[in-house]
């Protein structure tokens, strides 16, 4: 029999929302050095083009789409605009995603301090930022009778986080999400249909940078908590992610779906004792 390599992402249309952060744009840059087509999706043209560039001049293939992943009417464009160009797609990443100050709640603060109008705009982000490309995008799988889904959870989710109320609630959000989509889509359109999620750990991005980190580098209270409560005592490296994404873009998991991939150096197995 001939050789069949499980895990090949060679030719895979994928889709991509949040690739031009830390950790997408690490794994943009994976998948396309596998051979993958990538629809990169951003509201910062400067951005996505940036992003383009890079990953077409290292030998990849890559497209940029400008959208905002929380109005509805824009995806639905690009996604007319995709299909005319590219057909289908095979797999949609939905890694947007963000927190904002108001919807924190400090030391020095309580509940009552909740901005609610931030906690809206990162519910928004997060958990419709995830919701709506999916709805835009869903029947360029459909056409062709199956797609796979993958959407970013995080640590936050399954273990709620002091201060991050509002990111840890709309992550809480893509679990169920993730579990749901899972079954509806299964059922009603076919096993060729997955929906999973990877939750990674702690990892210093420029979003929590200030949070875990000093300005000298040194770690903060809570960044050593963080490093103390994860068993192989580090942060994590956007390069950890890659293998867990790789599996789940790739036939290799095609039996599983509704899967929320741990990412995190041990934290969520470790009960402190």
């Amino acid at each position: 029999m001939p050789s069949i390599n499980l895990f090949s992402l060679e030719g895979k249309k994928i889709a991509f929302s949040g690739a031009t952060g830390v950790l997408g744009t690490t794994m943009a840059l994976h998948l396309a050095s596998q051979g993958a087509e990538l629809l990169i999706l951003g509201r910062s043209p400067e951005k996505v083009d940036q992003l383009v560039n890079e990953i077409n001049a290292s030998g990849g293939k890559a497209f940029g789409y400008f959208a905002d992943v929380t109005d509805e009417d824009s995806l639905e464009k690009v996604a007319k605009v995709i299909e005319s160009h590219h057909g289908h797609i095979d797999v949609l990443i939905n890694s947007a995603g963000g927190n904002m100050p108001g919807a924190v709640i400090r030391p020095d603060q309580n509940f009552l301090d909740l901005d609610t109008a931030s906690l809206r705009k990162v519910m928004d982000l997060n958990y419709l930022g995830t919701v709506l490309p999916i709805k835009a995008f869903l029947p360029l799988m459909l056409k062709q009778g199956k797609g796979n889904i993958l959407n970013v959870s995080s640590m936050a989710a399954s273990r709620p986080m002091t201060r991050v109320m509002g990111y840890a609630a709309a992550k809480a959000a893509i679990d169920n999400l993730t579990k749901w989509l899972s079954v509806e889509l299964a059922q009603k359109h076919g096993p060729d249909f997955r929906v999973n999620a990877i939750a990674p750990g702690f990892f210093l991005t420029e979003q929590n940078r200030t949070l875990l980190t000093e300005a000298d580098g040194s770690l903060t209270q809570r960044g050593n908590q963080i490093k103390t409560h994860t068993p192989m005592n580090r942060f994590g490296k956007p390069e950890d992610l890659l293998g867990a994404l790789q599996w789940l873009c790739s036939d290799a998991s095609a039996f599983v779906t509704g899967t929320i991939v741990a990412v995190d150096g041990g934290f969520s197995a470790y009960s402190g004792v």
